[in-house]
């Protein structure tokens, strides 16, 4: 029994062999995470078509989503609409200081009040509104671009005071 990678003519058979792995690697790293296009909640004067396309966005209208994001479907878990909580993770083509800027900007304009925030490698924005906490989590990936995870969640206050019950 020959295998497809063996064969007489053993260069050509190495060629065939090598460009089998690059497709096949092609396929499973294309099957690794899902995406979905969504668009962009930034103000934008000169698109046309900007209330039409915004209005397909209102699950999350109380969040600036950057332009050329992606949903990564995968990691996603969203509960309710009015007000939502869960956690987007989103696919993002800017680089993490751009995406820290544009949030730590933006998020006033949707009457969000920051709590704190840390520019590290993995930065971390927090912010409150209304009776909920969001939590921006802002990674680069290796080939670039930047993977936001977005969390949003009610206030605390419920806790358990120490020596009562």
């Amino acid at each position: 029994m020959r295998s497809i990678c063996s064969g007489g003519n053993y260069p050509a058979s190495i060629t065939n062999c090598r460009r089998l792995l690059v497709a096949g690697l092609l396929i499973l790293l294309s099957a690794c995470s899902q995406t979905a296009n969504i668009l962009s909640t930034e103000p934008s004067g000169n698109n046309t078509q900007g209330a039409q396309k915004l209005s397909s966005f209102t699950q999350f209208p109380d969040i600036p989503i950057p332009g050329g994001a992606k949903l990564i479907v995968d990691k996603t878990l969203v509960f309710g609409t009015k007000p939502w909580y869960g956690q987007l993770t989103i696919q993002s083509p800017g680089n993490p200081a751009t995406m820290f800027d544009f949030y730590r900007n933006e998020l006033p304009n949707y009457q969000w009040q920051e709590i704190t925030s840390v520019r590290a490698p993995i930065s971390i924005l927090t912010y409150t509104r209304d009776e909920r906490v969001l939590a921006i989590s802002i990674r680069g990936e290796t080939l670039g671009g930047t993977e936001l995870t977005l969390t949003a969640s009610p206030k605390g206050g419920g806790a358990i005071k120490p020596g009562t019950q």
